[in-house]
């Protein structure tokens, strides 16, 4: 593979033949020195390693004892003639062995009969097998070699790399005679192959180099997009060195060094997993990355985990090694492959024209004497949907100048003009947003932008570096302009045709995250960035305001949606205030849907969905009513219930027979629901009556309805340990339960409401399965003294890697006569059902939970009482409360 001004030269103090041969001939059994030699150059190797020596010298050192050794115990048996030999093939072809990687080899025959051969060959294998070599081998003759190949491109990749190490040296030479034929595989086929062969693994790491727990081999950025430039280059120019790579103008120097100091990396890294791991390991799991953060000398400093410092130096060498393999193809393509086809060429302005669908500039001093092209040109990307591209020569272009953008080219209004512009184009801003950022303009034009780059979270509920989350976010805002996502998310895409000016939208996304990994409040910092953002690029302070504003309070929504009780005019109240005007609101809500939506996959949902539309649509009633004129508590109530007893009349139901119930349940539970769910619970009691069973009333979202999840109301007599029993059951039947309405009537019948999902997120609407719930449950709490068990299902690997402390915080609810407890804990299978139990223990009652998962850990908020319906005022209780739940949920 290409290496960088390097050269490997043996080294005879990782393995002396001669004295392992001499104790060969000592030896009754060449086994055991054989194991013995192994096992100490594997020793030395790793010694060499925790030292920090050159990882070239580790992988091709191990690569040139093993050839050593495989020679020896080839000479050992007797063949027939020179008609087979050993060669190495694939990355041991290429004098490259990690210390538990495959050592493939191939033993070629010279003819299609293999009966002289079979009896040393079999002994053989089985001897390499016997000294615990971990080999991958493969039996072919020069015919199957040229068939085989004909037939897989991967075969004929593999046999490229290929070195002899002991018998007829003559045929590796015949084999290569054979396969480097233009019959066999055209250097544009073999392109075109390889080309979609990397696209499908790309595809299968959703063409991203930022994932939580990379593949360093296989995810876009990783050792095949190394290894895949390579063959393409060794397939169109044969062997090479080091010269000769930048003599054939397949790339420069500069790129070549990015290239090998990327691999020197990623060996260290795959060199460390091997060692820890004891096998063929290409996963960086979290398992091991914090050990091999340490192992590279990082230390946990204030604000950044060690594990985080060495993640964002993963991140970096593979972004850029992405990229560089985006331009290298891209323009062996364009260069080498269709050099000789006519491409139709028009001009967009003198610094740039279109040539086959793709931009490029007309002179390739453009960016030097005039540096405000580098941001023109995603301007004109932008302005013209049409193109599809930047051509690989101007990539380097933009690369070899990205330089200049210093601090006087930034404090240049005219650039300041051209970003402004970028930014208010009705193209597809967040897609130019992203290039800019792929080829390192967007970090040099925004320096705080930069910082952030390769930067991650050590957890589980941020899937994304922040670079690639905001670039995410932007995405999402983009897709709400398209009609597409309509029916995904229609409030937002109502709304962000409405909003006055989008380039604030873009420019608080960008800086929404900006903060992070700086130490103290990331919201603002954010903001203090963003409205220096905007004074330096002329926005009004009207603008001003408004984008900082947005920035500080990003998180702002999603919280209150998830921690708070939306259904309380109150917080409805207070969170309008915050919000001051409908302009704040709307800016918000597209905000924060494109941000839980770019933060991890699996986090949007029909449940925050509707959380966030209700929300949005009762904040912007109480705001047209007026913030002076709110609405009462008690109005609420009236005309909740006038509009329930409305329908309830439509359905021929005497209110005689349903007002005793209502006057049982008190106020709470008429603001806690809507009028249509009160009707739905009053009609299922009613026709409940006189059963000892449990009602179960489940409702699902129709087939056509994108927000909300599974309701199950339970009504039946109060009991202890009711909570937690149900939500024993619920996990029981693989549900995880959103949210909780917990209604006890004086008559000390309950009415408990929860949100359920299903193991995906997603809302359980077949008709079989919501059968099966109703039975379980049914069958479950119908007996108090038969509830059942917590659950014990084996706790997830990846949560096993993060501690999260539990912490607890209670605070009052004056409005509503209760106490708020905030729970923070390491996420576990039956955590409900425990602190179900803890209440059960502490004498507490339950009105109310929001449940949030966020990655490793729960932020849970429960709104309880005493017994009597009382808040927990006393300090002392609050404080046993406290302690018990972190005894049982800090494990």
């Amino acid at each position: 593979m290409l290496l960088h001004h390097y050269r490997f030269q043996p080294d005879e103090s990782l393995f002396d033949v001669a004295a392992f041969c001499t104790e060969l001939e000592g030896e009754r059994s060449p086994i055991a020195p054989f194991k013995q030699a192994l096992r100490e150059i594997q020793e030395r190797l790793d010694e060499r390693f925790r030292a920090g020596a050159d990882i070239r010298d580790l992988v091709h050192g191990r690569a040139w004892c093993l050839d050593r050794l495989l020679e020896i115990a080839w000479k050992r048996h007797t063949w027939p003639d020179d008609g087979v030999a050993l060669l190495a093939v694939g990355g041991y072809g290429r004098g490259e062995l990690h210390p538990h990687s495959d050592i493939d080899l191939l033993l070629l025959l010279e003819n299609d009969d293999d009966t002289p051969y079979r009896e040393p060959l079999t002994d053989f294998i089985t001897f390499l097998w016997d000294i615990g070599l971990e080999i991958g081998h493969s039996v072919r003759s020069l015919n199957d070699c040229e068939r085989e190949a004909r037939a897989d491109v991967t075969v004929i990749t593999n046999l490229l790399e290929t070195r002899t190490l002991a018998g007829g040296a003559h045929l590796r030479d015949a084999m290569r005679e054979r396969l480097q034929t233009d019959r066999l595989w055209p250097a544009d086929d073999f392109f075109e192959a390889k080309w979609q062969e990397q696209i499908a693994r790309h595809y299968r790491y959703n063409n991203s180099e930022y994932h939580l727990e990379p593949n360093i081999k296989s995810s876009p950025g990783g050792l095949r997009d190394i290894q895949m430039i390579g063959w393409v280059a060794k397939r169109q120019f044969g062997e090479l060195r080091y010269e000769e790579v930048v003599d054939n103008g397949f790339m420069n120097d500069a790129e070549l060094r990015i290239l090998s100091q990327g691999q020197a990396f990623l060996w260290q890294v795959r060199y460390a997993l091997h060692m820890l791991t004891g096998r063929a390991e290409d996963r960086l799991l979290f398992d091991h990355q914090r050990t091999i953060a340490t192992l590279f000398g990082y230390r946990d400093i204030p604000g950044r985990l060690a594990v985080e410092q060495f993640m964002k130096r993963y991140y970096r060498h593979v972004t850029a090694l992405a990229g560089l393999n985006d331009m290298l193809l891209q323009h062996f393509d364009e260069v080498i492959l269709r050099a000789d086809e006519v491409l139709e060429t028009r001009s967009l302005n003198d610094r740039f024209e279109v040539k086959g669908g793709y931009i490029q500039a007309r002179d390739e001093r453009v960016f030097r004497y005039r540096p405000a092209a580098l941001l023109e040109l995603f301007l004109l990307m932008a302005q013209h949907p049409e193109i599809e591209g930047v051509r690989a020569s101007t990539i380097r272009l933009i690369r070899d100048h990205r330089h200049l953008m210093d601090d006087l080219y930034r404090d240049d209004v005219r650039h300041q003009s051209l970003f402004m512009e970028l930014l208010r184009s009705s193209g597809n801003v967040a897609r130019q947003l992203r290039r800019m950022n792929r080829y390192g303009v967007l970090g040099k034009y925004l320096p705080e932008f930069g910082q952030a780059v390769g930067l991650m979270q050590h957890d589980l509920f941020h899937s994304y570096t922040v670079d690639a989350h905001t670039l995410g976010l932007l995405k999402f805002v983009q897709r709400f302009r398209e009609p597409r996502c309509r029916e995904e998310f229609p409030v937002a895409a109502a709304l962000v045709h409405q909003l006055p000016k989008l380039e604030l939208l873009w420019i608080a996304g960008l800086y929404h995250d900006i903060g992070k990994g700086r130490g103290g409040d990331h919201s603002l910092l954010g903001a203090r960035d963003a409205e220096a953002f905007c004074e330096r690029h002329g926005l009004s302070p009207r603008d001003t305001r408004l984008v900082s504003w947005l920035v500080e309070h990003h998180l702002l929504m999603s919280k209150t949606s998830q921690k708070r009780d939306i259904t309380d005019p109150d917080v409805i109240r207070e969170f309008a205030t915050q919000m001051r005007d409908e302009v704040h609101l709307d800016y918000l809500y597209v905000l924060t849907v494109a941000d839980i939506n770019a933060t991890n996959p699996t986090l949007w949902n029909g449940w925050r969905a509707s959380l966030l539309r209700q929300l949005h649509a009762e904040t912007k009633r109480a705001l047209r009513r007026g913030l002076e004129n709110p609405l009462d508590r008690d109005d609420w109530v009236r005309e909740t219930r006038e509009e329930a007893r409305s329908l309830l009349a439509t359905m021929g139901i005497d209110p005689s027979r349903f007002e005793p119930l209502w006057e049982s349940l008190g106020e709470d539970y008429f603001v806690q629901y809507a009028p249509s769910e009160i009707v739905w619970q009053t009609q299922g009691i009613l026709d409940h009556d006189g059963s000892d069973l449990p009602l179960i009333l489940i409702s699902a979202p129709a087939e056509d309805m994108t927000e909300g999840g599974t309701k199950v109301f339970i009504h039946t007599r109060s009991v202890d340990d009711l909570f937690a029993a149900t939500a024993a059951a619920m996990e029981q039947l693989g549900l995880s339960i959103h949210d909780a309405r917990i209604a006890t009537s004086s008559s000390d019948w309950t009415l408990n409401t929860f949100i359920v999902l299903d193991e995906d997120g997603q809302p359980i609407r077949d008709q079989e399965r919501l059968a099966t719930m109703r039975h379980h449950l049914v069958e479950e709490l119908d007996d108090p003294d038969d509830y059942p068990q917590i659950v014990t299902r084996h706790t997830p690997r990846q949560l096993k890697h993060f501690k999260v402390p539990t912490r607890v915080a209670i605070e009052q609810d004056p409005a509503n006569e209760r106490t708020m407890l905030e729970l923070t804990a390491p996420d576990r299978p039956g955590l409900l059902a425990r602190v179900g139990r803890i209440f059960m223990e502490q004498g507490i009652a339950l009105s109310a939970a929001k449940i949030a998962t966020l990655g490793e850990k729960v932020e849970d908020v429960f709104f309880i009482t005493d017994r009597n319906g009382a808040p927990i005022t006393d300090t002392e209780r609050q404080q046993r409360l406290r302690e018990r739940l972190v005894d049982v949920l800090d494990v």
